[in-house]
């Protein structure tokens, strides 16, 4: 399936992108997407699906699908999948950069104690920024709602995921809602006419050889890093320890912390206030909570710490979402073209519709708007993404503003 908006030529030239062309895209989004994961969801549908059409609508709702049946960092998942679509592995590693970088460093900077902020919550910039993500979230929902809804079975379906979602909290709630969508669609769908032209072409550019051995090399460091760690070396301890929070978390943001506590508060290597302030800093800065590794891993109190170690906690936490990705892309195009999977995915896309529905209403909305004034910026920041004309970056500094002058 795709975007009525984005040709099959459109689609065809999408891929030649260069990794310098990725990382650059990527570092704006890693210095504008304020709002967590599902808010990052909306940021890159409208600067990569509508604005630059990388890809169509269908196409990025598989990838967001797929992203949520594997743990890691989901964001950051469909972020390096993009990359990896545009610019083959240069493009994931540029994608992955880019996004990650800014907050990273601004969370060393932090762990260094170069940004002296104190409680920002209350701060009126912050408060513009949850507005800012209000409408991008709105406009990607309405905006995907149109083209992976557009018959009442599939509306249904994503009534039917949007309920279980609010009704059933818990990492693997969006896990059951993408993959009880899949089986709805299966069955709701069969009368459903596909496109004629079948699935909306993804370029994996990822060797069969490559996907099994990054496989193998996901599963294999999983089981022989606690070996390692125990001859004592720190710095294999501490990749240990983020390496696993990387690979068993789902629904990535704010789920990895329990993981997160348990590796590095529990054992004394830092202490509670510190996790709690670091944890306080990443919500103030863009781009994927995940970052948060890097201030964990520069405060860390054994040997190594600072740059080194926070350089070590951040590859090591973003890693398995990595080789996730290219593990799984050639199989998932390979399946994505078959007509039976077909149903299960127009299904499961739906799901997503469902589910970022959801999240727009918590915590984005719940979180986001506490005011009239709040809730009147968000609706005409949501008006001016409808033009087209506002690209979200520009949303995002006038809401801090704003925000500063209003909230």
């Amino acid at each position: 399936m795709w975007s009525p908006s984005c040709s099959r030529a459109d689609m065809a030239r999408a891929p030649e992108g260069s990794a310098h062309e990725v990382f650059t895209v990527f570092l704006r989004l890693g210095l504008t997407s304020f709002g967590g994961p599902v808010a990052h969801l909306g940021y890159f549908r409208t600067e990569l699906v509508a604005r630059r059409r990388w890809l169509g609508d269908g196409a990025y709702a598989d990838l967001v699908a797929l992203s949520q049946l594997l743990p890691g960092p989901a964001s950051s998942k469909v972020g390096m999948a993009l990359g990896l679509h545009r610019a083959g592995m240069h493009g994931l590693l540029a994608a992955w950069a880019g996004f990650t970088l800014p907050s990273a460093l601004a969370l060393c900077a932090f762990a260094v104690g170069v940004a002296q902020f104190g409680d920002l919550a209350g701060a009126g910039w912050v408060a513009g920024l949850k507005v800012a993500a209000v409408a991008v979230v709105a406009h990607a929902v309405l905006g995907m709602a149109r083209t992976l809804t557009p018959d009442l079975p599939r509306g249904v379906i994503a009534v039917l995921a949007l309920a279980l979602v609010l009704l059933v909290t818990g990492p693997f709630a969006q896990v059951g809602a993408i993959v009880g969508a899949g089986s709805l669609g299966l069955v709701m769908l069969r009368r459903t006419p596909e496109p004629a032209d079948g699935a909306e072409p993804l370029a994996a550019r990822v060797p069969r050889s490559v996907a099994i051995g990054a496989g193998v090399l996901l599963l294999a460091l999983l089981v022989l890093l606690p070996v390692a760690a125990r001859s004592g070396s720190g710095a294999v301890g501490l990749f240990d320890t983020f390496y696993r929070a990387g690979a068993l978390v789902f629904g990535g943001g704010h789920v990895v912390l329990a993981l997160l506590e348990a590796g590095v508060v529990q054992p004394g290597l830092v202490d509670p206030d510190t996790f709690l302030a670091g944890y306080g800093a990443a919500q103030a800065v863009p781009g994927p909570l995940f970052t948060f590794a890097a201030f964990l891993g520069a405060v860390t109190t054994a040997p190594p710490s600072g740059a080194a170690g926070a350089v070590i906690a951040l590859v090591a936490i973003f890693l398995p979402g990595a080789l996730l990705v290219v593990a799984a892309m050639p199989y998932w195009e390979r399946l994505r073209s078959m007509r039976r999977v077909r149903r299960a995915i127009m299904g499961a896309n739906a799901g997503v519709v469902g589910i970022l529905a959801g999240a727009l209403w918590d915590p984005v909305i719940t979180h986001g708007i506490g005011s009239v004034t709040a809730g009147v910026l968000a609706v005409v920041g949501l008006l001016a993404l409808q033009t087209k004309r506002v690209p979200p970056w520009a949303l995002v500094l006038a809401s801090a503003g704003l925000g500063t002058l209003l909230l």
